[in-house]
């Protein structure tokens, strides 16, 4: 009887630690998010482009950094990115073909959609890439096909770049060029 109130008087220490690795295991299967927007919202946006349409073609290529060197290079932050995908077209809506994400070697680590979408007059849209997410590198960038009528301005792609440790922040910009 001696041992069955010992075991008692330390059941709440067992239970709390069977719950902490419970809490532990449950945590570690969980996959590792990669980008904060949902795959199913670029199918909601997804766009016909009939062939008869007048439209004008175009490719624009826009550095993201992921990574950046600090102190020596051998030292790295991770970056969260922000890529903003803007409409400046006050009346036409434009299209987006393919969004293409690279790393630094320039091999495609992900396609975020190969079906045109598209943004209304004046829409931004935006693909974050988590801080987490160290597949880009210090020299990661994407490729973004698109189209737009004739007339039109093409569409305007820039990425934020920002971090914090501790008291410490760090933030940039980059801008798209037409390839």
């Amino acid at each position: 009887m001696t041992r069955f109130f010992r075991l008692v008087r330390f059941l709440p220490q067992i239970c709390s630690s069977l719950l902490l690795l419970l809490v532990v295991l449950v945590s570690c299967n969980r996959p590792k998010e990669i980008s904060s927007v949902n795959p199913t919202h670029w199918e909601q946006r997804q766009a016909k482009i009939n062939s008869s349409d007048s439209l004008d073609y175009g490719s624009s290529y826009l550095s993201v950094y992921s990574e950046i060197y600090s102190l020596t290079e051998k030292r790295t932050y991770n970056l969260t990115a922000t890529i903003s995908i803007r409409n400046i077209s006050s009346e036409d809506s434009i299209y987006i073909l393919r969004s293409d994400y690279y790393n630094t070697a320039g091999d495609l680590i992900r396609t975020y959609f190969n079906n045109p979408i598209f943004l209304k007059p004046l829409e931004t849209i935006e693909i974050v890439v988590d801080e987490r997410d160290e597949h880009g590198g210090t020299g990661a960038n994407f490729i973004f096909d698109w189209a737009v009528n004739s007339g039109t301005h093409e569409p305007l792609f820039e990425a934020v770049m920002i971090s914090t440790s501790g008291q410490q922040g760090i933030s940039f910009t980059t801008s798209g060029v037409k390839r």
